[in-house]
């Protein structure tokens, strides 16, 4: 028989794509799932009608309470399952506890002469991911691509030399550009990296014009082969780009971005739409080189002219809500970057900063000691995207395809790119010091 809880949660399970995590008295987490369509899957659990396998209907006798988590479409559904599932290790999901994992790309952005690799774990390692994919060849596709386009290697040195290339002939079949040899400069190497780390954000969509242009010649031409795998290139590179980067226009693009703004303002409970947004995070290296950056966005766009970073000075290690605090103060009473366009007494209208409660609350303890009492702050825990509230509201968890989710995790994902690229700048300075010290 269905409890009146399920029969009430049940009216407001939406027409749409997304996952579901059925629940025990206890508050366990017994079973995911997801759906196409998640009130015509979750309701088909608990109709009088139902004929379960004996494993579905124990699980329908113990669940208490469930909850529901909307996503753009079907791969976005599949791939939050799988993560809900390494994550909570619900009871009856037998069939996905044999921890496999979807593959994902990994570029080795703190080796001296970076590459990309497949790897089936992200972790929280300063390298850039991007990632997983349902799809291991589309991974694999992209990965040989853009090691051919921008001349990457493929060797598993750490710094290739003549040794290595004995027995290589990737220069010669794979237009690696063989730094082994010293055909390149490190400085060379590493733009090309980071702007093959830019086509697979979404952030050249030129490139993919080029393929489809030679897809299109070849096929006019009569080479049916070569266009055919072009297509299939193609097709590839769309999966693996598309998460980060849809086509729209400018003026649709503007009208998401003023919609975000709005549906966070309601959200969160501000009484208009956030301009000005300023966003922190922390990095560090097993505590070594502590920094911190500041990126701002203005009427929802990033805009990098206002963008701080910080070196941390009065805190040892990794304490990352301490090392905030101290960014706080230094934001508001001077500026720290010189070049940067002067903050001056600009307030934001939101400040978010990355991380959970006490993160946040060490940046409002920083706030009050400086007497500013009037900044909208919330925290974004990177785990399940939470908005986090320290005024006793309970965490808010966005749709997955809000716009106004978009709006915040856009903004950290910038704040954390601009914290790792000033980390990755100050190690490689401390590396060439020690060597010419040496």
């Amino acid at each position: 028989m269905v409890s009146e809880l399920i029969r009430q949660r049940l009216k407001d399970v939406p027409n749409r794509p997304g996952c579901y995590l059925m629940r025990d008295r206890r508050g366990v987490i017994i079973y995911v799932g997801k759906a196409k369509n998640l009130r015509r899957r979750v309701s088909s659990y608990f109709r009088a009608s139902a004929n379960h396998a004996p494993k579905v209907r124990s699980m329908v006798d113990t669940v208490y309470d469930f909850e529901w988590m909307t996503v753009k479409n079907d791969a976005e559904a599949l791939l939050t399952e799988a993560t809900l599932i390494k994550r909570h290790k619900p009871h009856f999901n037998i069939l996905m506890r044999d921890d496999k994992r979807y593959l994902a790309l990994r570029g080795e952005c703190a080796a001296p002469w970076p590459r990309f690799t497949c790897v089936r774990a992200v972790k929280d390692d300063g390298a850039r991911y991007f990632g997983p994919f349902p799809s291991s060849p589309v991974v694999r596709v992209a990965k040989d691509f853009v090691e051919k386009r921008y001349g990457i290697r493929e060797c598993k040195a750490d710094c290739p030399c003549e040794e290595d290339h004995r027995h290589c002939i990737a220069d010669v079949i794979r237009t690696c550009s063989a730094p082994c040899l010293g055909r390149i400069s490190q400085d060379e190497y590493r733009a090309r990296f980071d702007e093959a780390c830019e086509f697979l954000s979404g952030h050249r969509p030129a490139v993919l014009q080029e393929v489809d242009a030679e897809m299109r010649e070849a096929a006019a031409k009569g080479r049916y082969e070569e266009a055919a795998r072009l297509r299939d290139t193609l097709f590839a590179l769309k999966e693996m780009t598309k998460a980060h980067f849809v086509r729209t226009p400018p003026e649709m693009r503007r009208r998401n971005v003023e919609q975000g703004l709005a549906e966070l303002a309601e959200a969160i409970g501000l009484t208009a739409p956030p301009r000005w947004i300023e966003c922190c995070d922390i990095s560090n290296l097993f505590g070594t080189h502590s920094v911190a950056s500041l990126v701002i966005a203005r009427d929802g766009m990033p805009d990098k002219r206002y963008y701080r970073h910080f070196r941390i000075k009065t805190i040892e290690g990794a304490d990352d809500p301490r090392s905030m605090a101290e960014v706080v103060r230094r934001r508001f009473t001077h500026d720290d970057t010189p070049g940067a366009k002067p903050l001056g007494l600009q307030k934001p209208d939101l400040f978010i900063c990355d991380g959970g409660i006490t993160q946040l609350r060490a940046t409002r303890a920083a706030l009050a000691e400086l007497g500013i009492n009037d900044i909208p702050t919330i925290g974004l825990a990177e785990r399940q995207e939470e908005i986090v509230f320290d005024d006793g509201r309970e965490n808010l968890l966005l749709p997955r395809d809000s716009e106004a989710l978009f709006v915040c995790t856009r903004l950290r994902d910038e704040a954390h790119r601009f914290a790792i690229t000033y980390h990755r700048h100050l190690r490689e300075k401390d590396l060439r010091d020690r060597l010419k010290n040496a």
